[in-house]
Order: structure tokens, then sequence, then C-alpha cells
């Protein structure tokens, strides 16, 4: 043996089962990993908060909102009688079958209007699309096809620019009381969305397959069925659809200037201050926008 000092003994691992294993000392560094107790983008949290409160205060002021109108006595009475009226909503079989009709015809008018809007949409919105141009696929277009392309977008604005309610002003005037302006108002108004949502919604998705088609000799047509609509089938119609839930809330507002179906009858039922008949109509258009709701979610399902 040698005179030398003993060697230590090994040092022993910890077993995993005790409790004292995942006890770990103290390192001087380990602070650095802590979390942070402050947020460190607060200033500019706090800036921009600010700000964006300093920028739309004037714009309530020129507004006139004043929400606390809405607690003074003067306002509140007459609102909780009202409230009070909708309880309980009238469900005799009179009403019901009026009720019936009337929302039968607002979804008609609805579906017609948008209908008529699609014919208009979707030759404007393929004109719109920079994708299905030929001349574009060598770089800058041509002028007639951007003057072409141009023209298209602008109809889409101003289409879209003018609300359905005043296209319907203009058509009470033109064609009388009815549903016939309703779903002209519709239509034109939402001629001008859909094209215009339709070619952003085309020319945001994968192009390689419509040009590779463009490229080999198929027309914009063909390239437009085979390489552009499989790929934006279900957002397409997920739009659409969301579009037409729109045209039935929008049939129901135009009924208030004459254009027919449950607005006019809602119009009626608030003149008279029938406020159980109110409730039963605003019954009806939640189970309409329930519908169509899961209409979307069925028609995105298959298309997905």
């Amino acid at each position: 043996m040698s005179g030398g000092s003993p060697s230590a003994p090994p040092a022993e691992c910890p077993d995993p089962a005790s409790p004292t294993a995942s006890v770990r000392p103290t390192t001087v560094g380990s602070h650095a990993n802590a979390p942070a107790r402050r947020d460190p983008a607060w200033q500019g949290r706090l800036f921009w908060t600010l700000a964006a409160a300093a920028a739309l205060w004037p714009l309530l002021v020129l507004a006139e909102f004043k929400p606390w109108l809405l607690l003074s006595e003067d306002s509140l009475r007459p609102a909780l009688r009202f409230l009070a009226d909708f309880f309980p909503p009238r469900v005799d079989a009179e009403f019901l079958s009026l009720v019936a009709r009337e929302t039968w015809r607002t979804v008609a008018i609805a579906t017609a209007g948008l209908a008529l809007g699609l014919l208009a949409a979707v030759p404007l919105a393929l004109l719109a699309v920079r994708t299905l141009s030929l001349s574009a696929l060598t770089g800058r277009m041509a002028r007639g096809p951007w003057a072409l392309r141009w023209v298209a977008r602008t109809v889409l604005v101003v289409l879209r620019s003018v609300p359905e309610l005043i296209w319907a002003l203009v058509f009470v005037r033109v064609v009388g009381l009815g549903p016939t302006a309703g779903v002209l108002a519709i239509a034109l108004t939402y001629a001008g969305m859909l094209g215009k949502v339709y070619a952003e919604i085309l020319e945001s998705g994968d192009s390689h397959a419509a040009q590779a088609l463009l490229r080999n000799g198929t027309g914009r047509l063909q390239a437009f069925f085979y390489g552009l609509l499989p790929q934006n089938a279900a957002e397409l119609t997920s739009y659409t659809v969301y579009r037409w839930e729109c045209a039935i809330r929008s049939s129901a507002v135009l009924g208030f200037v004459g254009a027919g179906g449950l607005g006019q009858q809602m119009d009626n039922s608030m003149k008279m201050f029938n406020g159980s008949e109110v409730a039963t109509l605003l019954l009806v258009f939640v189970a309409l926008v329930a519908l169509t709701d899961r209409l979307s979610a069925f028609l995105r399902r298959v298309l997905g």
C-alpha cells in the first residue's frame, strides 16, 4: 500500500424515488432564467392605448355619443315598458301563419337578390383577377387587359359603395312598393361585394396550377375551373353562404322602406308598440341565422 492519503469514496447517485432527489442547489446565475416580474413592453402598450383613446375621443364627441342618456328616467321608463311587452311572445295560429308567409318571402327576396348578384359578380371577378390574364404570364400586363381589369374593379367599387338601403329607396320610386325593389337593391350591392372578395380569394390562392394550364394553351375558363376553383371552392362557398345570411338580414331591413317581408311586418308591429309580435319576429330572425350558420358549416365540411 502506498503511504498517500486514501482516495475519496465515489459519489452515490441519488435515488429517483427519494423526495429530495428533485432538489437542486441554487446557482448564482439561476436568477437570469427567472420570468420577468414586469412586462418589458408595458411602456409601448401604454403609449398606444393612450394614443388610441386620444384619437377616439374627438370622434365620439363629433358623433354625439352619449350612452348615459339611456339610463335617464325619460328614456328608461318607456324602454322597460316596451321590453316588458316582449313577454310572452305572440304565438297564436293566425299570427304564426302570417310570420311563416313573410319569412318565406324574406328568404325568397334574399335568395333571388343574391342569385342576380352572382350573375354579375362572377364575370366581373374573373375579369378583375390578374392570375387569369394571358399577358401577365410574361410579366407586365398589356394595356388592353389592364384597362379591362381596371374597368371591372371600378364597377365593383361603384356597386358596393352604394348601400342596399339607398338602392331600395331608388327602386321603390321606380318599380313601386314590394319585393322587386328589395331584390334589385340586394343584387346590385352584393354584386360589388361578392365580386371584390371573389377576386381577392382567387388572387391570394396558389396560382401555379392555373398558370401552368394557361402556358400549355388552355383557355381562361378552363384554367379557372381546373386550376383556381378546386383549391378555393370551400372558401368561396363559405363566403357566399355568409353573404346569403347577410342578404336575409338586409331584406328584413329593406322591409322598413316598403320592400316587403319580415321587415315590413316588424315595422308595423313597432309602430303599434306591440312588443309580443316584435319578440316573435326577432326569434324568427335568430332561427334563420342559426340555420344559415349550420348550412355553412355543412358545406365547408363537404367541400373540405
